[in-house]
């Protein structure tokens, strides 16, 4: 296949693009920087609003997975619109390009986050559920909203609603490790909230799952089948390292620290769950943590 990949560079798109490659399919990244671009990549500027939509022609799909890091700083007011603009801006823009191609991509495969159900407690949450309340909740609707043009075109559109991506090269596992590894590690709060996590491996099988599953659409939870709950993560990563984890991190403490991002992104409980996958076939290569954990880390 031909496919282009937004944010081709970030912790998702690095492990995409090249095992896209590995399998003999044509990847080329949309990128901001003219000097960083390599032959047949596409250049784009969402602020801007332009993207070479003649690179776009001809693909057989494009995967969207450009947006700011939500974790790279405390939530003021310019951060979150850093945030938002970051993906709602970029996906319109490439929602509104794929739409106007004389030979558009049959698939759009946008990305997004298990954020947009919100702190649910102990509630089940699958795609069709509604979205709940909060910043991130806000943002991955509008988000999700951004990507219509293309769906109205007769774009097959796929939103992963994307969990807590779990690999030692990045993302939380990564800022886990040294804590835990020192023995510093522990529950966050009361540790009863639930974490919705996947695999690294598993992010990029869903990715050519969707690339391939022609009945796939709409709103996909990206998540393994077995969420845990922060108490369990962190006895689990603990045993998996065999350190101890005896120091809890007080909820007042990181609001403390972080602000409204602790409650957005460390406090908010989302028992998400794979509906969609379980029933279009999807066999996952990490079902369970502990398993997932030891495959990450050698251990």
């Amino acid at each position: 296949m031909k496919i282009a990949i937004s944010g081709a560079t970030g912790l998702v798109g690095t492990e995409l693009k090249a095992f896209l490659r590995s399998g003999g399919h044509e990847v080329r990244a949309l990128v901001r920087d003219p000097a960083r671009r390599a032959p047949g990549d596409v250049l784009w500027d969402p602020a801007r609003d332009a993207v070479e939509a003649e690179g776009l022609e001809g693909l057989d799909a494009v995967v969207h997975l450009a947006g700011a890091n939500v974790a790279a700083g405390r939530w003021n007011a310019a951060q979150k619109e850093r945030i938002r603009g970051s993906r709602v801006a970029g996906t319109r823009l490439l929602a509104r390009t794929l739409a106007g191609l004389r030979r558009a991509p049959t698939v759009l495969i946008a990305a997004s986050a298990v954020g947009i159900y919100g702190d649910r407690g102990d509630e089940v949450l699958t795609e069709g559920c509604a979205p709940g309340r909060g910043f991130l909740a806000e943002v991955a609707e509008a988000w999700e909203a951004a990507a219509e043009p293309a769906a109205a075109a007769g774009i097959r559109t796929v939103h992963l609603r994307i969990g807590v991506v779990l690999s030692p090269r990045g993302g939380a596992l990564r800022r886990m490790l040294m804590p835990f590894r020192l023995g510093l590690g522990g529950r966050l709060g009361d540790g009863r909230q639930w974490f919705p996590w996947i695999a690294i491996d598993d992010v990029v099988g869903v990715v050519l799952h969707a690339l391939t599953n022609d009945a796939l659409r709409g709103p996909v939870n990206t998540v393994a089948p077995d969420p845990v709950r922060n108490e369990e993560l962190t006895r689990t990563l603990a045993r998996v390292l065999r350190r101890p984890a005896t120091l809890p991190v007080p909820r007042f403490a990181l609001r403390l620290l972080l602000g409204e991002m602790a409650d957005g992104l460390l406090l908010a409980s989302m028992r998400a769950v794979p509906d969609a996958l379980r029933r279009s076939g999807y066999t996952f290569r990490h079902p369970r943590l502990e398993g997932a954990l030891r495959h990450l880390l050698g251990r």
